[in-house]
């Protein structure tokens, strides 16, 4: 797999450091919680820090940065071209209507997580493939400026990046076809030291269903033998998901229509909901992380009582595209800082209600004081 290394300007150090094992405490979000960022070296507590490289094609790397003192949030998935075409509707079989505008932006599940991630000011290392080509150096540049770390992301001759198009209506609502490219090819067919290591040393990996199966199973299943949490979210291919990769996942994140197909049950209530995530359960997943749409949020753990999150309404609605991403990895970054799971939703509700005032997936991501000031004054 050939690589091509890339960094952000700016590193990150996390300050006060919050120990992600202390995931049930009820301590509140701060808006006033700063965050620093140096370009200097910093102490780092793995007794492996990882690099972090300056685009560098020389044979010289660049001097290694070590890694910052917060263990970091860890995405492992896809990165697409997202080609938007503004629809009153969509067009019926055989029908040809014209677009009112069209563009070409940064998405992808895997990507779009890793840029929340960055964008919510956490240290956030993005493990992907592109294309060598122009929608390649898109996503590497949205990411790059989003604040996440792309030394491991890597880029390959021998397919082009995968796109999607997004026909987006104009109630905000959206239809996605998504064509894989090296996404979907190209993978080594072991895991690279590098990235095992990466995944080890993670304080909580997300991953999707955009890439191999048989590459989020050698992920999953390096983060759970060194105790790291891992988040699967079910969006992705539409193919039942391998019980060896559920066995490796401590939460499972699907919205309706995904729980609807992978369990072959109704989700039209909440009570029907619930009876899905039973059979989730069944399947070895003890937690399950439902995006409910308009409805809000829900995370059933096996044995307890639902932890419901409404939504937290936006003043309008432009574009939906990477709402779902967003609240994933917004809870994720939650998570990893030791907030509740209440805590978590919430954190995440806010997140995605901004994300949905913006056009496009990575353009939208929110930063982290827009995201408190929306908790603390919405």
């Amino acid at each position: 797999m050939k690589g091509i290394a890339f960094s952000t300007l700016n590193q990150w150090c996390h300050q006060p450091k919050i120990n992600p094992s202390s995931i049930n405490q009820t301590t509140s979000f701060n808006a006033n919680t700063r965050f620093h960022f140096y370009n200097h070296q910093i102490p780092s507590n793995k007794s492996t820090p990882f690099p972090c490289f300056a685009i560098n094609r020389s044979e010289t790397p660049s001097p290694p940065i070590p890694l910052p003192s917060s263990p970091p949030l860890v995405v492992v998935g896809s990165a697409n071209a997202d080609i938007y075409v503004e629809i009153d509707r969509l067009p019926a079989e055989g029908e040809t209507i014209s677009a009112k505008t069209g563009q070409t932006l940064a998405g992808g599940k895997g990507a779009n997580q890793a840029a929340c991630g960055g964008k919510l000011s956490y240290p956030t290392y993005f493990v992907g493939q592109v294309g060598n080509d122009a929608h390649g150096k898109l996503i590497t540049e949205a990411l790059g400026n989003g604040g996440v770390c792309l030394d491991r992301l890597s880029t390959v001759d021998a397919s082009p990046t995968g796109h999607a198009v997004v026909m987006l209506q104009s109630d905000g609502q959206n239809s996605i076809i998504i064509v894989g490219g090296a996404n979907m090819t190209c993978w080594p067919e072991t895991l690279s030291d590098k990235d095992s290591e990466l995944v080890r040393n993670a304080g909580i990996v997300l991953l999707q269903r955009e890439i191999p199966d048989s590459v989020n199973i050698q992920v999953a299943k390096a983060a759970r033998s060194a105790g790291v949490p891992v988040i699967l979210d079910a969006g992705g291919v539409d193919s039942p998901v391998p019980q060896e990769l559920l066995n490796s996942v401590d939460i499972f994140s699907p919205n309706e229509s995904e729980l609807r197909r992978l369990t072959g049950m109704p989700t039209e209530t909440f009570e029907q909901i619930t009876q899905a995530v039973v059979k989730c359960h069944e399947m070895g997943v003890k937690q399950v992380l439902v995006k409910l749409g308009e409805k809000g949020s829900a995370l059933f753990t096996k044995g307890e009582e639902p932890i419901k999150q409404p939504v937290i309404s936006a003043e309008k609605v432009v574009d939906t595209t990477g709402a779902g991403d967003t609240f994933t990895a917004s809870f994720a970054v939650a998570f990893v800082e030791g907030k509740s799971m209440k805590e978590c939703l919430r954190f995440a509700a806010a997140a995605a209600s901004l994300c949905v005032q913006v056009k496009g997936a990575i353009p939208s991501m929110p930063d982290r004081t827009s995201v408190l000031n929306l908790l603390q004054f919405g």
